[in-house]
């Protein structure tokens, strides 16, 4: 394979942005450190990266998966938490309170249908919103798919001619053309005769699961998890979204280190990224195998044949920035590029906590919560065109604490420190504001929390300058 030269050697972006950022290579993979994350789906839409993936719960032993995260970017290295966007229970056909698996979900005409599996043969089902954000129902309260115990994994690819396709399945691929309303299916369900498994012996292409159809050029792709287990991912390629498939390579060859893998593959801004998962969060404090799973990404290379260059296993660093973060428009407290020790959740403020009279609700948060002592979240690529005079934090104080501002990295320049010296205001949000030296330029900004107990929860922030 003949690397593409002008792909590998690009990397200047922004007028020189990444010359300007701290040069330190600093972990980003997993890119969710707050949540356990698996089956990365993600969706470009106008000018955002909607990220949405399945969950894995905290005390998860095997799959214990009850709802899909949404998660959204503008420069890929910022991760904004919005949570559930989608449970189990939407389906009301559907007879389990376990198996939120991977999911699929994408635009037509300004309509976003999310494509869900429900384990143990229950088939792939649909929900639909006028928002990438959701609210989802169900339009049609039955399975679109009910096949056979294979029906897991669904990824939709709509071609050029505006045809829809859906494929899944595994140990082997079945796909159907769908209808332009997006919750019918057109014409016959079939079994993929290029990859398919003869007499139970493994095919040549390695196919496991989760495949990913896209098309570059006039190549159609076709990613999925290969071998098992562990699971890497391989590709085929066609010239036609029916196949016949080509077995072309690996992008990632299977690892010790993790058990799984399931990609999700975009462009976005020039660029060409692949998301899996891998089990890194669960391994910094377990030594045995637990389905805990953590979404990465990575930057995706093609050679000039069309090939796709092949990738290490997924490392600690992630992508560089495509953006950068304006500092002085409120930004959510969960809009994370990296964090240790901290949770994010849903939280709604009622008038008043009497269950039978809570009046009238006063808003619903997502906030960084579980606060302690060392914590500490970064942001990437904050630019302070305009200089730094002060900063606005709001806060619902537990036992109080403080948070230093730094850049550059958690023992980098100190900026300055935001007391929160109340206590004991848990269930009431302020904003505490703190002079800050001032600076300059593009940087990375580290909050680090200081404290004992439950320091607060933290909702967002505002720099003025």
């Amino acid at each position: 394979m003949k690397p593409n030269t002008k792909t590998t050697i690009k990397t200047h972006l922004l007028g020189g942005l990444l010359l300007l950022i701290s040069q330190q290579v600093f972990a980003q993979n997993p890119i969710i450190q707050t949540k356990h994350t698996a089956d990365p789906a993600p969706l470009v839409y106008k000018d955002t990266v909607y990220l949405y993936t399945g969950h894995d719960e905290d005390d998860a032993f095997g799959f214990k998966m009850k709802n899909w995260l949404l998660y959204t970017t503008t420069d890929m290295v910022n991760w904004r938490d919005h949570g559930p966007v989608a449970l189990l229970e939407d389906f009301k056909w559907a007879n389990a309170d376990n198996g939120a698996w991977a999911p699929q979900c994408v635009e037509r005409n300004g309509k976003f249908y999310f494509y869900c599996p429900i384990p143990n043969g229950g088939g792939i089902g649909v929900l639909v919103s006028d928002s990438p954000y959701g609210p989802f129902v169900d339009p049609i309260g039955k399975p679109l798919i009910k096949h056979s115990k294979e029906d897991i994994d669904p990824t939709v690819f709509i071609d050029d001619d505006g045809q829809a396709y859906m494929y899944w399945g595994n140990p082997n691929v079945w796909y159907v053309k769908l209808n332009e309303d997006m919750i019918s299916i057109d014409g016959e369900i079939i079994k993929e005769a290029s990859m398919a498994k003869i007499d139970g012996k493994e095919d040549p292409f390695h196919y496991q699961e989760g495949p990913w159809v896209w098309k570059k050029a006039s190549n159609y792709y076709m990613a999925y998890a290969s071998t098992c287990c562990p699971e890497g991912m391989g590709y085929a390629t066609s010239t036609s979204p029916t196949g016949p498939w080509k077995f072309q390579g690996m992008i990632m060859r299977p690892n010790s280190r993790s058990n799984g893998n399931h990609p999700g593959i975009i462009d976005y801004k020039g660029k060409s990224y692949v998301f899996g998962f891998n089990y890194d969060i669960l391994q910094q404090t377990m030594s045995k195998h637990y389905e805990r799973r953590s979404v990465a990404v990575t930057e995706l290379l093609y050679n000039t044949d069309g090939t796709l260059q092949e990738l290490p296993f997924w490392t600690r660093k992630s992508v560089e920035p495509v953006e950068t973060i304006n500092p002085y428009k409120r930004t959510e407290a969960e809009t994370i590029a990296f964090s240790e020790g901290l949770k994010t959740e849903k939280k709604t403020e009622w008038e008043r906590n009497i269950p039978w009279d809570t009046g009238a609700k006063l808003a619903d948060r997502m906030v960084v919560t579980s606060v302690h002592h060392g914590d500490y979240l970064m942001v990437r690529a904050v630019d302070f065109s305009k200089g730094v005079k002060s900063l606005d934090v709001n806060v619902a104080p537990l036992y109080g604490g403080s948070i230093e501002i730094r850049t550059g990295n958690i023992e980098g320049p100190l900026l300055g420190v935001v007391q929160i010296s109340s206590s004991g205001e848990g269930d009431v949000y302020r904003t505490v504001s703190a002079p800050m030296k001032n600076i300059s330029g593009i940087h990375d900004v580290f909050f680090i929390f200081k404290g004992s107990k439950d320091l607060f929860d933290f909702d967002w922030w505002q720099f003025k300058s």
